[in-house]
């Protein structure tokens, strides 16, 4: 299970994900300086330690980096709530009771998400243009981090939602 991100590392890795690109430690600390006091040393710190836990990779350019994501946000958060419902004795009522906690809007999201995901009986994934709904509405449930295959057997660091997430070190 992925350990939930630290502050910073979230504000960092928020960052990352919301370019969706390679990144440099210029460029987020000049971001984050728009909110906060920061050093360029501590943003180099935290990506090398989010590449060390392999949240994020790099690609030498010059004398410094590039960081891209290795997963997205929506494979994290799926990670996270995958392992705490794990963690329960009952499965069945962690569902009920976490639905029970869920706005509107996210049980509308979570409708939708079903939607997506649920196998017709020939037994192949439905695409989005072949559900009932809007568009919108099967993007945004695709955007949430619906696989379009089950996801493989064995954990990856390409794919932290199909088991454990990223490696620690």
């Amino acid at each position: 299970m992925p350990r939930p991100l630290g502050e910073l590392e979230d504000a960092v890795m928020t960052r990352v994900w919301k370019w969706n690109r390679p990144v440099t430690v210029r460029e987020v600390l000049e971001d984050l300086q728009k909110e906060r006091s920061i050093a360029y040393t501590t943003v180099m710190t935290v990506l090398d330690n989010l590449h060390q836990k392999g949240w994020v990779r790099r690609q030498a350019e010059g004398r410094a980096y590039r960081y891209e994501a290795v997963s997205t946000r929506a494979a994290y958060a799926a990670a996270l709530m995958n392992e705490a419902w794990s963690q329960s004795d009952n499965a069945a009522a962690a569902l009920v009771a976490f639905f029970g906690m869920m706005s509107e809007e996210q049980r509308q999201a979570l409708t939708d998400a079903v939607r997506v995901a649920q196998l017709p009986e020939t037994g192949e994934q439905r695409r989005p243009a072949e559900q009932t709904g809007s568009a919108e509405q099967a993007g945004s449930a695709e955007e949430a981090g619906s696989p379009e295959q089950p996801p493989p057997a064995e954990p990856s660091v390409e794919n932290p939602a199909a088991g454990e997430g990223p490696r620690r070190r």
